[in-house]
């Protein structure tokens, strides 16, 4: 069969289209639980799409955490964190897995790299904080006020208003929010929350550490808001996903998620906090901590094992057809 030159074209493009996508690549550092002995955190590369590609570092003397691709996705530097107060040891490894080496000091270029901009429900988060936050508090003077926000494309707007006579609208927990408002600005539609798929409750609306008055999302296809809401000092917080283009509400963990924005990409990551699960043969359950990546639709891939109970200690992406290239999440945000 002969293949005509159009279509030959055309298929070369979506190949090296579909090639370049590929070529993003994430590493993140993982300490997987195990049930006797002391377990280790490695470093682990994955292709962005969740399909594992290999293990880079195996060595048990210390920790392996804070993962960064440097400048042209060459080399990956990260941090060894040796027991009994011993200094900290930088190494660098390609991602191949090859040329692992120990270096006589950080680069300047890790030593500045702090954590990328990522969606928090704190007031005022210094931008080198870690992600995941302790139990949040709700903000002072909140009850009684009406707060509203105009989407980047004034197509939405979200009114968060309370009654003062439901009991629910009174506190940081389930139910909060059903009396909050959704309402397209071009055809005057709206709708409480409360009538939306997957609502269990909101409190506050998230914003962008690093710039406060950025609360959407909107990349491509991608167009949400975060919302956060407490349910208790065991759980302690759980975060949302309004997906304005439903409207419906996507949980994003059990308990805390921070998104972490890919710009130029219809998606986001999140560190994900999961408490309380077992450590596979032991009756013990751990907090543990993963990366994700959620696209568009809002579907999601972990960069782990399947059912492990792990703790994620840092990772970075690099992406050559994008801006920033580097995306980075960092254990040790100082």
């Amino acid at each position: 069969m002969r293949v005509k030159p159009g279509f030959a074209i055309a298929a070369l493009t979506l190949f090296v289209a579909l090639d370049l996508h590929a070529a993003s690549e994430i590493v993140v550092a993982i300490r997987y639980l195990q049930a006797e002995g002391t377990s280790h955190s490695h470093l682990y590369l994955y292709r962005d799409d969740g399909k594992f590609l290999r293990q880079l570092t195996n060595d048990n003397s210390g920790q392996d955490v804070d993962p960064i691709f440097a400048p042209g996705g060459a080399t990956i530097v990260f941090t060894r964190e040796k027991p009994d107060n011993s200094p900290l040891e930088f190494w660098s490894v390609q991602p191949l897995g090859s040329d692992l080496r120990k270096l006589d000091s950080a680069p300047d270029w890790y030593e500045q790299t702090k954590t990328s901009s990522y969606f928090t429900n704190r007031d005022a988060a210094p931008a080198a904080e870690s992600p995941v936050p302790s139990t949040s508090t709700s903000p002072a003077g909140l009850i009684g006020e009406r707060k509203s926000y105009k989407a980047p494309d004034a197509s939405v707007e979200l009114i968060l208003r309370k009654d003062p006579s439901d009991p629910d609208d009174q506190v940081n927990g389930e139910h909060h929010g059903k009396h909050y408002v959704i309402r397209y600005l071009k055809t005057g539609i709206q709708a409480d929350f409360g009538t939306l798929p997957g609502f269990f409750g909101v409190y506050e609306i998230l914003h962008e550490n690093q710039n406060p008055d950025r609360q959407f999302l909107f990349d491509g296809l991608l167009r949400v808001a975060f919302f956060g809401l407490h349910l208790n000092s065991t759980d302690g917080d759980t975060s949302f996903a309004l997906d304005l283009n439903g409207p419906r509400f996507v949980r994003l963990s059990p308990n805390w998620a921070a998104p972490v924005p890919l710009p130029g990409e219809g998606a986001f990551l999140t560190l994900t906090e999961n408490r309380y699960l077992p450590v596979p043969g032991t009756s013990k359950t751990v907090n543990c901590s993963y990366m994700e990546h959620w696209d568009a639709q809002l579907q999601k891939v972990r960069y782990a094992r399947p059912n492990a109970a792990a703790i994620c200690y840092g990772a970075s992406i690099y992406r050559p057809d994008r801006t920033p290239t580097v995306i980075t999440v960092r254990q040790n945000a100082d």
